[in-house]
């Protein structure tokens, strides 16, 4: 446990989103280290109580919440049954979000608006939704965005521009965070390989004539970077984020790819 949270571990609440797989679940398990409580949200399932057991495993009080953020009430819900468990929020992290991987002329407006659903307005409606509780507490939110943010390109049209407007949205959050005392980022990882990666990839595998593999290998050398990211290595960067040590880093677009954007 990192020292600098072992005081407060008996009384600190994390809030998480998109927690039932990939870099979600990764950052709940994490927090648990950290936190004396873990909220997981997502659709539900196996999935979502496999990570809650895993939660408990490591040491946290959980709250597993089984929740669609597209619809319009339930960030209002999770917010309620959270401090009505738990009476506090200290940390959301906002990973929750599948943004169609499609061409810009193809997407279909009903694909524009389902991801921008999930990813922007769910972490938006969720975001305001705790507010209050999080100026209570002086916590700390992040935001996932994309690295793609940085370089918008025709193939990943939704994806790139929802992510970009997720780290405006950052911004726009901090700048009153300032003033009331909640600190807010967002966080841009590259290519981590996940289950939805993987998919991505079989996809383009049979679009082009590829196995896997061979898709694998091929985007790596397309993004010009040595290997694919671990959900576990985002985890460990939004648990800093989320940290008294983080305390003074606030409105700052953080990005984790193995140097996939060029940008300085």
């Amino acid at each position: 446990m990192n020292a600098l949270h072992h005081d407060a571990r008996s009384e600190s609440v994390a809030l998480v989103t998109g927690a039932s797989r990939g870099i979600g679940r990764a950052v709940a398990l994490r927090l648990a280290e950290d936190f004396s409580a873990v909220v997981a949200v997502a659709r539900g399932g196996d999935a979502l109580e496999e990570t809650a057991a895993a939660i408990e495993a490591a040491g946290a009080r959980v709250l597993p919440l089984a929740l669609d953020l597209r619809e319009r009430e339930a960030p209002a819900q999770v917010v309620v049954r959270t401090l009505e468990q738990f009476g506090r929020i200290d940390a959301l992290v906002n990973v929750a979000g599948a943004v169609p991987q499609k061409d810009l002329f193809v997407l279909t407006d009903e694909e524009w608006e389902d991801g921008l659903s999930l990813k922007f307005h769910g972490a938006r409606r969720l975001t305001l939704c705790a507010w209050d509780a999080l100026k209570a507490a002086k916590g700390a939110v992040v935001l996932t965005s994309g690295a793609s943010a940085l370089a918008p390109k025709a193939s990943l049209a939704a994806v790139a521009t929802i992510n970009a407007a997720i780290s405006a949205l950052a911004k726009a959050f901090s700048e009153r965070g300032i003033k009331e005392g909640v600190q807010v980022n967002s966080l841009l990882p590259g290519p981590v390989m996940t289950n939805r990666r993987r998919s991505m990839l079989a996809l383009y595998g049979e679009t082009h004539g590829l196995s896997l593999e061979a898709a694998s290998q091929r985007f790596i050398e397309e993004a010009g970077v040595s290997r694919y990211g671990a959900p576990e290595e985002i985890a460990e960067l939004v648990a800093f984020l989320v940290s008294p040590a983080a305390r003074w880093m606030t409105g700052v677009a953080v990005r984790m790819d193995g140097g996939e954007a060029k940008a300085v």
